[in-house]
C-alpha cells in the first residue's frame, strides 16, 4: 500500500487560507480593521516573541471568538464552494488525480482548521488532518484543542491516524519548515513541487 502526505496551505493553495476565511466570513474592511488592533500582536510573532499557536489563538478570538459553530460550519462550507477553487494550484490537483488513480490513499495534512479545509477534501476524495477549534457551548471560542497541527504535531497526528508500517511507499508534500518533519516521513518528499 501507499500513502500521500499533502500540506494545505502554500502547497495545495497558492495563498494562506486563515485570511481568506477571514475576509470571507467578516468582510474585506473588518479584516483589515482587526489587523491594525492585531498589529502589536503580529508584530510580536514575527520578532519570535510569541509562538505560531498562540498568534493564531489571537486571531481567531479576535474574528471569531463566540460565533456558534453551526453559522461558522455554514460560512466554511460556503467558502469550500466559492473561493477556494480558485486558490487551489492545478499542479497540485494533477498530483492528487494520479495518486488516486494509482490507488494511493490521500491525506491533506494542515494547520488551517479542519472546519474549513476538510468541505474541500471531502468533495476532492481525500482524508484531512486539520488543527482542531475549542467549542464550548455550541460556540467557538477562538482556543484551539490541543496543538496547532504544524511541524512535529504534523507526524504526531499522523501516527495516530495511520500505522505507517502498513504502507510500502510513502509519499510527503510541503512548502514550509513547518513540513518539514511530515517529508522527512518520507521515501518520496518534495518540497515547494506544484509553483507555476
Amino acid at each position: 500500500m501507499t500513502i500521500a502526505f499533502f500540506d494545505f496551505d502554500g502547497t495545495i493553495t497558492r495563498k494562506d487560507t486563515l485570511w481568506e476565511i477571514i475576509r470571507f466570513h467578516r468582510g474585506r474592511a473588518a479584516m483589515y480593521a482587526g489587523i491594525v488592533q492585531l498589529l502589536p500582536a503580529l508584530i510580536q510573532f514575527k520578532c519570535k516573541l510569541t509562538t505560531a499557536q498562540e498568534m493564531k489563538q489571537q486571531v481567531l478570538q479576535y474574528f471569531f471568538s463566540e460565533m456558534t459553530i453551526a453559522d461558522f460550519n455554514a460560512k466554511c462550507e460556503a467558502f469550500c464552494q466559492q473561493e477556494l477553487p480558485s486558490m487551489i494550484r492545478p499542479k497540485a490537483l494533477t498530483a492528487i488525480r494520479k495518486h488516486q488513480q494509482l490507488g494511493h490513499k490521500v491525506v491533506v495534512v494542515t494547520a488551517s482548521a479542519h472546519n474549513w479545509v476538510a468541505p474541500w477534501c471531502k468533495t476532492t476524495n481525500v482524508a484531512c488532518i486539520g488543527t482542531e477549534l475549542e467549542v464550548k457551548n455550541k460556540r467557538i471560542t477562538g482556543n484551539i484543542l490541543g496543538l496547532n497541527c504544524n511541524g512535529e504535531e504534523k507526524v504526531n497526528r499522523i501516527r495516530r491516524a495511520y500505522r505507517l508500517e502498513d504502507f510500502q511507499q510513502i509519499y510527503a508534500y510541503g512548502d514550509s519548515k513547518g513540513d518539514r518533519p511530515m517529508l522527512e516521513l518520507a521515501q518520496h518528499a518534495e518540497f515547494k513541487p506544484f509553483r507555476d
